[in-house]
């Protein structure tokens, strides 16, 4: 019992990350688009509702364990792909702390890869394209 605790602990968790992420970016669409083009991203504010949009699913699908092995696969690409885009070597010397919010994104994957093989335990629609890894 403890460990289906612990996995719904950890599910509420990683959806509450992308729906606090999301809900950001929905507040002012527009700051956002500003920060993905200073990172040189054309079409920032397309980029923006997309990046809003995904962090939704991802967090539907932390939340209801559908498509949960995809989704965590999917979030750690995604984490991976933002510590380098807007955390990277680049941003190292202009500013130390951005070195830490890189890691950070480390520790996030590896949370993300051991969802993604141990699944999402009890209550849970366990829908899947993947099935277990």
């Amino acid at each position: 019992m403890a460990r289906a605790i612990a996995i719904i602990v950890a599910r509420i968790i990683f959806s509450f990350i992308f729906f606090m992420a999301a809900g950001f970016k929905f507040a002012d669409i527009g700051a956002t688009a500003d920060y993905v083009a200073a990172a040189g991203f054309p079409i920032a504010t397309f980029l923006a509702w997309i990046a809003a949009f995904f962090e939704i699913a991802l967090a539907l699908a932390f939340i209801t364990g559908a498509f949960f092995t995809e989704a965590s696969l999917l979030a750690g690409i995604y984490v991976i792909f933002l510590a380098f885009a807007f955390h990277g070597p680049s941003h190292w010397q202009q500013n130390q702390a951005e070195f830490g919010f890189f890691v950070d994104h480390f520790t996030f994957l590896a949370g993300l890869l051991f969802a993604a093989v141990h699944g999402p335990e009890k209550w849970a629609l366990r829908q899947s394209l993947l099935g277990k890894l």
